[in-house]
């Protein structure tokens, strides 16, 4: 097939290296605009971008798809079908329509469930025993279109939001060369949505991190862990940030009846556990403003804490 690819993040990379080997034409490549980045704000290439220019692909970076101009750039490329892996902006309704088949779209989830921004870190977040990918013929709504094609996987017991990543980017890229193939032979039988049984999985923020002690530790485990690598999960110790990378839920026998959410209420050479607003959290690897990540064993040897010590913006106990 004729391609368009609209992609940006790595998420959106395997699937055109995946089309590229299947020995489709990859027509032109639509990015988002480069974004200045480090100290000296020197403009950097999206990833899908920087995939492109190795292969010496046509590359588009419209700062947005609505309008005449974007229009007649995409209307004037000859292509079967346009593919959109995270591309990070609404399509309009006349360029999904635009191609022969359409608009396809390889949404990182087992739709209807998790339509939206984030839905790999909110299917670890949420404690969900498998994800996967879906591809959809877009529509007019947001990841409302008719299902094409499914694959799913098991989430492992520490599964991160990162790993749960580069997983569905594997199986999106395999299901979409699939799905385009069967798209050609005429052999996919579309199948409607129905309603959702999850929250839309929203846009993540640096905010979401900040660890609310009240929670139980079974959630802030399952926060920890989605965060991660972005945007991370954090805490206050005496007035620094601390991030916490990993945890696990500790027994709650141990816990003192009196215990204030944030506490730390017992410090071991290789860890030290936090009074959640129910139950304990064992950190296991952390990393403290202006340090490098580390286990809990090389941290408490440059860190002294005690019991009754306290996490969080409360500062010390009264």
């Amino acid at each position: 097939m004729k391609i368009i690819f609209m992609g940006t993040p790595d998420f959106s990379v395997g699937t055109l290296e995946a089309l590229i080997q299947a020995g489709h034409e990859i027509m032109l490549v639509v990015s988002q605009p480069d974004k200045p980045k480090g100290r000296g704000h020197e403009l950097s290439p999206t990833p899908v971008k920087e995939a492109a220019l190795r292969h010496n692909l046509n590359i588009y970076q419209p700062r947005r798809l609505r309008g005449e101009v974007a229009e007649a750039m995409l209307r004037g490329v000859q292509a079967d079908v346009i593919v959109v892996v995270a591309f990070g902006q609404i399509i309009p309704p006349s360029i999904l329509k635009m191609k022969p088949y359409g608009c396809i779209n390889v949404h990182a989830s087992l739709l209807p469930k998790y339509r939206g921004a984030a839905p790999i870190q909110w299917a670890v977040i949420d404690g969900e025993k498998e994800s996967g990918v879906t591809i959809m013929q877009m529509d007019e709504g947001l990841d409302t279109g008719d299902m094409l094609l499914k694959g799913s996987v098991p989430l492992e017991e520490k599964e991160t939001g990162g790993s749960l990543f580069d997983k569905l980017s594997s199986l999106g890229a395999s299901l979409c060369v699939e799905a385009l193939g069967k798209l050609e032979e005429g052999t996919l039988k579309p199948q409607k949505q129905g309603e959702t049984t999850t929250p839309y999985a929203r846009m993540l923020t640096k905010e979401m991190g900040d660890l609310d002690w009240t929670r139980s530790a079974e959630e802030l485990e399952r926060l920890i862990r989605g965060l991660n690598p972005w945007p991370g999960a954090y805490t206050q110790l005496e007035g620094k940030t601390l991030k916490i990378w990993a945890s696990d839920v500790a027994s709650d026998e141990e816990r003192p009846m009196e215990a204030a959410w944030g506490e730390i209420v017992k410090v071991e050479k290789d860890a030290f556990y936090v009074a959640c607003g129910s139950g304990l959290l064992k950190l296991t690897e952390l990393q403290l403003q202006g340090r490098k990540r580390m286990d809990a064993a090389a941290f408490l040897r440059g860190c002294r804490l005690e019991a009754g010590m306290r996490l969080g913006k409360n500062g010390p106990l009264e």
